[in-house]
């Protein structure tokens, strides 16, 4: 991976809808070398998919949740199958540390998400414990390949 490679990442990671003509453009490359180091970046499996960011708040999704979960890893299949049948579960991700699973989810407001956790998540057997946190604001950084 070179420097062009570098830069196409980072104009794609910005935005995936950047046409070839643009893309070039913007890193200064012929469109064929770009169309052909995308397809090649595809082929290494560097670029996985294209796809589009979706802004929650503006759905009505004000509340954002991180919780952690801890359960009887017996029940590990059931508690993940159950969480997921939640409608404002998003992601469940086994982890390590301090929780079993940390489940990311979204609601209108804190009294949506309370119901959320309180009489959806605090009712699947197998989960032994939870805490939740609360989304406040969100800062995002640029991924390491991007170019100063």
């Amino acid at each position: 991976m070179d420097k062009i490679d570098q830069k196409i990442l980072s104009e794609l990671s910005r935005d995936s809808s950047i046409s070839i003509p643009k893309l070039s453009e913007k890193i200064n490359a012929n469109s064929s070398v770009v169309y052909s180091r995308i397809k090649r970046l595809i082929n290494k499996k560097l670029i996985e998919r294209f796809t589009i960011e979706i802004n929650n708040k503006e759905l009505g999704f004000g509340v954002k949740s991180i919780t952690g979960i801890n359960m009887d890893s017996k029940q590990r299949n059931n508690v993940i199958q159950e969480l997921f049948k939640i409608p404002g579960v998003r992601e469940v991700a086994e982890v390590t540390g301090r929780f079993d699973i940390l489940v990311t989810m979204y609601a209108e407001n804190l009294n949506d998400m309370y119901k959320i956790v309180s009489d959806n998540i605090g009712k699947i057997e197998g989960i032994i414990g939870s805490e939740s946190f609360i989304e406040m604001k969100t800062r995002t950084k640029q991924m390491p390949y991007m170019l100063e």
